[in-house]
Parts: structure tokens; sequence; C-alpha cells
């Protein structure tokens, strides 16, 4: 539906106008092919303070849109029309408006109603075609036939399902057994990414499942007490409900790092292109500050370092680094003081965020990284250094904690190969193969 478009293209919409607005246009056109991808078959739009961003099937932008609904609307371009929703996208140096178009259900009847006609016409056809050329390719079929009689015993589900590679000395025929052993390799493929997303999709359930019990357990009971107790002095009323939404925050947490963990088993090679490191640290940093306005954040880095990879995949290392510091990295008086690094060393791109906190102890380094470990009193999901691990395994990296610098607080380095355009590797966080009982470091895996 248009809703549900128009909410997968908000974030990207979003990043795109900070891009844009930031003057950063290497960034801007990354976070623009994001969009469109997003967005599927449908048309966007987006209107910005400074610059107007298309793509995909859309009324001409000579045409007036109406004010900014909440609901779909029809748009008219001379004999085509168009459902029409717009969404209003705010960032902090300006508002832009996102628009998603899609034909109207006429056409799309209209369409139907061709196939359906072009499909009666050519089913009638068929049977007049294929007697006429049965009788001239009678003699010719020997060989398919013997091609047939081969392959009838084979199963696409094995992987070792292949025509025999015998030549039959008719050039089409053993083409044509050619293709098929092709076919079936593609198929052998295919059936594997979606056995793999099925796993994920599995686990995913899973792990929902078992973690989200015990704060649904903990709401119910809150629940059953406001319920039971409708004259329930005002500061327990108020420490009750305080449990409800710090539980609600902690739910929501847990499902959108759930969903970024099956994002990241999922990735393929075609998303990994080149992304400027210094450029995405800027942008994670900046958030970062935005968040957490008390909180004392340094980058320091040159500009040029750049990895083959997935820039939300390091966008999503970053941000998760960032906010484990600004969670656990407060010195004795509560402040929180964070320092990133970016540099090249050698043939690697050396990430390092750095806090004043009281570190983390050598005998817990071994499993932080691991999926759903959390400290005595964290309130977090337990997941955000495990997508740290999944995107560095990811990006055939490694990742280390240690004392930070001059025995203060904690260090967390990430290893990144800056040469050459591998591709993912790890698929399996969600399911928890890949990141259970494993060190800190996580090192590059051979291609």
């Amino acid at each position: 539906s248009l809703r549900a478009r128009a909410a997968a293209a908000v974030p990207d919409a979003r990043a795109l106008l900070r891009a844009s607005a930031g003057g950063r246009p290497k960034a801007a056109d990354n976070k623009e092919r994001l969009l469109y991808s997003a967005a599927l078959d449908v048309g966007v739009r987006v209107i910005g303070p400074d610059a107007t961003f298309s793509g995909g099937p859309q009324p001409d932008t000579s045409v007036p849109l109406p004010e900014v609904t909440r609901g779909p609307v029809t748009v008219r371009e001379g004999g085509t029309s168009w459902r029409a929703l717009s969404r209003t996208i705010t960032t902090a140096r300006g508002t832009g408006t996102l628009w998603v178009f899609s034909p109207n259900a006429a056409d799309q009847t209209q369409l139907r109603l061709v196939r359906h006609r072009v499909l009666v016409t050519t089913l009638l056809a068929a049977p007049l075609s294929g007697l006429l050329a049965w009788g001239i390719a009678t003699g010719a079929t020997g060989p398919l036939r013997r091609l047939g009689r081969r392959t009838a015993g084979l199963d696409p589900r094995t992987s070792a399902a292949r025509p025999p590679d015998e030549p039959t000395g008719v050039t089409e025929v053993d083409e044509l057994a050619a293709t098929l052993r092709t076919v079936l390799a593609r198929y052998d493929e295919q059936a594997a990414r979606t056995a793999e997303a099925l796993d994920t999709a599995r686990s995913f359930s899973a792990a929902a499942s078992h973690e989200l019990r015990t704060p649904l357990m903990s709401m119910g009971t809150n629940l059953d007490i406001l319920a039971d107790h409708p004259d329930l002095p005002e500061p327990d009323r108020t420490e009750v409900l305080a449990d409800l939404r710090s539980e609600h925050a902690r739910l929501l947490n847990l499902l959108v790092m759930l969903r970024e963990l099956g994002r990241g088993d999922l990735v393929e090679a075609e998303a990994f292109r080149t992304v400027d490191v210094t450029e995405t640290a800027d942008a994670a940093v900046a958030e970062a500050r935005r968040r957490a306005p008390d909180a004392r954040i340094t980058l320091e880095a040159a500009p040029g370092p750049t990895v083959h990879g997935w820039e939300p995949g390091i966008r999503l290392l970053l941000d998760n680094l960032l906010a484990n510091a600004l969670a656990h990295g407060r010195d004795a008086a509560g402040q929180a003081t964070v320092t990133v690094g970016v540099r090249q060393t050698g043939e690697h791109i050396v990430i390092t965020v750095d806090d004043r906190g009281p570190g983390v102890p050598e005998p817990t380094r071994a499993r932080i990284f691991e999926r759903f470990a959390r400290g005595p009193g964290s309130s977090g999901s337990g997941l955000g250094l495990t997508l740290v691990a999944q995107q560095t395994a990811l990006h055939r990296g490694s990742v280390t904690v240690t004392d930070g610098p001059h025995g203060v607080g904690a260090r967390f380095e990430v290893r990144l190969p800056s040469t050459g355009a591998a591709p993912p590797a790890r698929r399996d966080w969600l399911i928890g193969t890949a990141g259970a009982n494993r060190s800190q470091s996580f090192p590059k895996e051979p291609s």
C-alpha cells in the first residue's frame, strides 16, 4: 500500500535531505539511490528547502500537487490519474515533503482486461499452432526426446542434479543441455538464499518470543496492579507508570535491534559500494550530539579513508558504538566524554571509540558481543554490540575492546580492510551460530 511504501521511504528521505542540506553530494547520491530502492515500483518525489529529488513513475513536475494530507489523494495529468500520498519530513536544517505516487486502480483494471484478452486469444490459438508445429517438428525432435529421457530422473532439489554432459551431435540440443545446467545452478543458489531467509525468519520469531516474554509479563503485572487498585496512592501509581514506560521503550528498542540484525544477515554483495568512513563517522557523531547534548563527543579523523562496504552497516556500527559509550562510559560525575577516531593504517581503516567510564573487565570482554548479553542493571536490548560484531564480520574486519588511553575507560577498535571488493561474510547472526561463544576479536575470514 501507499502508506507502507511511504513509511518505508521516510527514513531514507530524511537522510537524503540531511545530506543535501549539509553539502555532502556523495552522501546525497547514496541516500537518493537507497530511497528509490526502498520505494520499489512507486514514484517518489522529495521536495526540500533547497532542492527537489524525484524518481519512478509520477506526474510531471508542472502538475500542481494538493496540500499535505494524511490520506491518499488523486492527482490528474491529462488522461492519466495517480494516487498520491504525502508525508512531512522534518530535519534539523529545515522541513521537506515526501510524495509517493501510484497509477490509479482504473488503469490497473484496464491493464488486467487487456492481459486477459491476450491470454484468451493465446489459449485459442495455441492448439492450432501446436498441431501445425507437431506436424513440422516430429522428425526433428528425436534428440530432444532423448535429452528428456536422460534428464527425467533428475531432482532439482539435489545440488548434484545436472543433465549429463554428453554431446548428442546436434548443436542446438547440446546448447539446451548446457542452458539447463546453468539454470539448475542458479536454482541451487536461489534455493540456498531462500532457505537462509527462512532460517532468519524462524530465528527472528524465536528470539523475539524469548526476549519479549519478560518485559511483557512485567507490563502485564503492572497493568494488573493499576486495574486491581484504582485508588493506588499517587507516588505508587507514578512509579508503576514509569515502569510501564521503561518496559515499553525496551520492547521498541529490542524489536528495532532484532530487525537490524536480520537485515544484516540478508545483505547481498550488490549492496556494497565505496563508503567514505570519515563522512559516515561525522554524520554518526552529529546525530549522537543531538541525542545527548550534555555529552562531550569529538571526532578525530582526516578526510579520505574509504572502504568497500555497506554504508548503512558502517553507520549502524558507529551508532551502536556511540550509544554504548554514552550509556556505559560516563565517569563518576555522570559526564560522558567520547572520542571517535578514524585513521588509515596500512591496508586497514581503523575506527576507535574511547570513553572515560569504568571500562570493561577482562572476564566480560569475551562475551559482550554475544546476543542478548547484558551487564548487571542494564536496560538495553543486549544486541547493540552484537550488531557491531555482525557488521564488522560482514565487512571481513575485526573488533576488539581494551582499556582506554592512559588506562582510563574503554576503547573499542574496529579494523576494516581498505583494499579489495570481497563479498559479505557470516550471514547467521540472528540464527545465533555466528556470534555464540566467540571471543572479543572477530578476525577476517579467508576470501
